[in-house]
């Protein structure tokens, strides 16, 4: 990778000259040489773990978006039985509804999560932040940074798959760039970012719990002794991590997709749909709203399914990703030495 010159005549993008300063005190040639590694390792971890947990997804979202408070209204009453009933009226391709749209968040989203990760742990090391004594804050820190710029560069991605996957038969959209365009003609550019507010809301705690529970998990494996190899420990942690991350801040991810699909156009027999009027009320507002037709139980719709997502999400993904970067610096990419040689 060729050297980045940063006192260039031609004005950088807005954030870079910040960036720039921070990796000039963070040693530009490690910054460097483990951004790539991180992203391409992320990018791969991300791809697979989307591909896996894609079905799961799906029934999470058909839950999470109904909105009659009574069960026997409800078009899914249960994850079990909306496998079913996806399975039969749409096959197993509805299954997979969104993954495209799902593949351009995740691959991006995972690529500048652990590639940003890298990058604030680097800054961390090389400001002389007393690692042993900020430990915690910084894995926690680092995760929930992270997961905003991660969010922050791949959210119309994230909205895109929400719409698809949410659908149903006869499908509205038939491809991303349908439901894109659609967006954009009813909604404008700020379509594209709807339940955003909720999102980042919802990011913060969930990356940080995610990475830094994750770190805590490892040591505490390592303090034990516990047997088994790298990919092992790896799986088992991210497992617990996805789970406790997840449970933690559902109730923000039920809002948020409340958010993306108000007003969309899907047919009735799959409920009564997200009014659009939702997108003109406040995050507060509307979860007030929510609380009077749904009760407590509204916010938790789609829990079973997403901790059944969230947990295998997290564990292939950070797998993947030990594994993949593992293999990239063996085969010469990057440099074991210096700051960046701390794992995760």
């Amino acid at each position: 990778m060729s050297d980045v010159n940063v006192n260039t005549t031609t004005p950088p993008p807005p954030g870079v000259n910040s960036l720039a300063l921070l990796a000039t005190k963070a040693n530009n040639k490690h910054i460097r040489q483990f951004v790539d590694v991180d992203a391409v390792a992320g990018a791969f971890a991300g791809c697979i773990s989307r591909l896996v947990v894609q079905p799961l997804d799906v029934i999470k979202i058909r839950l999470q978006v109904q909105v009659e408070s009574s069960m026997t209204s409800q078009k899914y009453s249960s994850a079990r039985q909306a496998f079913s009933s996806i399975i039969r009226e749409e096959g197993l391709k509805g299954l997979w509804r969104g993954t495209v749209p799902a593949q351009m968040l995740s691959i991006p989203y995972c690529a500048v999560q652990f590639a940003t990760l890298r990058v604030v742990r680097d800054v961390c090391a090389n400001l002389k932040v007393d690692e042993t004594k900020n430990k915690q804050l910084i894995s926690f820190g680092s995760g929930a940074a992270a997961g905003v710029v991660a969010t922050f560069a791949s959210y119309p991605f994230d909205y895109l798959r929400t719409v698809l996957a949410a659908q149903g038969e006869p499908a509205v959209f038939r491809t991303t760039w349908d439901a894109a365009l659609h967006t954009l003609e009813t909604r404008g550019i700020r379509g594209l970012y709807a339940g955003v507010a909720p999102t980042f809301l919802e990011i913060v705690p969930y990356a940080a719990l995610q990475f830094g529970v994750y770190d805590l998990l490892r040591e505490r494996w390592d303090s034990l002794q516990i047997s088994g190899n790298q990919a092992t420990k790896s799986f088992v942690c991210g497992l617990a991590a996805g789970i406790l991350a997840k449970a933690a801040t559902h109730p923000l991810d039920v809002l948020k997709k409340r958010y993306q699909v108000a007003g969309l156009p899907r047919s009735l027999r799959y409920g009564r749909r997200v009014s659009q009027n939702v997108s003109r009320l406040s995050l507060v507002q509307y979860a007030a709203t929510m609380y009077r037709h749904e009760g407590i139980r509204g916010f938790y719709r789609g829990l079973n399914p997403s901790l059944l997502k969230a947990a295998p999400s997290a564990a292939v993904t950070l797998t993947a990703f030990e594994l993949a970067r593992a293999a990239l610096v063996s085969a010469g990419f990057g440099n074991q030495s210096g700051p960046t040689s701390h794992r995760l």
